[in-house]
């Protein structure tokens, strides 16, 4: 799978110079800005431990932006409402369909919003749990129990949700997770070093699926 990986970054490479991750610039009134140093940290993880070349600086992208297909994934994180109108919904449709895969990291309060606006976005489509031996689990680090837990809200176990299309899985949910919080800097949420590596982990198997399922 890591061979897999490596031709799918070389694939990326031939029309763009760089991987890239873009953190979406959402509606609806939630904290789209939050977990600032999150995806910044990401990147350096992926480029010091996965042979994929990203870019190490985010680029902060709305859904209506004309460029959406330059992203290989959009992350998108919050505690509040997230909303799209009736042009993103059409904009992000076609990134979708065309290879390109959505993260909504639920930080605590965005869920059932996030439930919502995917089902908006792909009313046809399955919003269902992810199980725990879907390749997104395994193909660079193993998670054999599926997402891990990293910030804890509820007592409550994590589960990743999916949105399938045409039988490809084209977005992803978070809940009772909080993947964002275990990138942020060590002192803003203090979780401990051995779960903050598996946050970073879960990070990189989730732009190693994007790439190596484009379709």
């Amino acid at each position: 799978m890591r061979g897999l990986l490596l031709l799918g970054a070389f694939l990326w490479a031939q029309t763009r110079p760089l991987v890239k991750i873009g953190k979406l610039h959402y509606g609806g009134g939630g904290d789209w800005y939050g977990n600032r140093a999150s995806l910044p940290n990401l990147l350096r993880y992926i480029q010091e431990h996965a042979p994929i070349p990203v870019q190490l600086h985010e680029d902060i992208v709305k859904p209506s932006a004309p460029n959406l297909g330059d992203y290989a994934l959009l992350y998108a994180s919050g505690h509040g409402n997230i909303d799209f109108t009736d042009e993103e919904v059409k904009n992000l449709r076609k990134y979708l369909q065309n290879g390109g895969f959505l993260l909504l990291d639920d930080d605590y309060g965005m869920h059932e919003y996030a439930k919502k606006a995917l089902q908006k976005l792909f009313p046809e489509g399955q919003l269902i749990p992810v199980p725990a031996d879907h390749p997104i689990f395994h193909c660079y680090y193993d998670f054999p129990y599926g997402l891990p837990k990293v910030h804890e809200h509820d007592n409550k176990p994590p589960a990743l949700y999916g949105l399938f299309y045409e039988g490809r899985l084209i977005a992803i949910l978070t809940h009772e997770a909080d993947l964002g919080d275990g990138w942020e800097d060590p002192h803003v949420h203090k979780d401990p070093p051995e779960v903050r590596e598996l946050a970073f982990k879960m990070g990189v198997n989730i732009l190693c699926y994007v790439l190596t399922h484009p379709w």
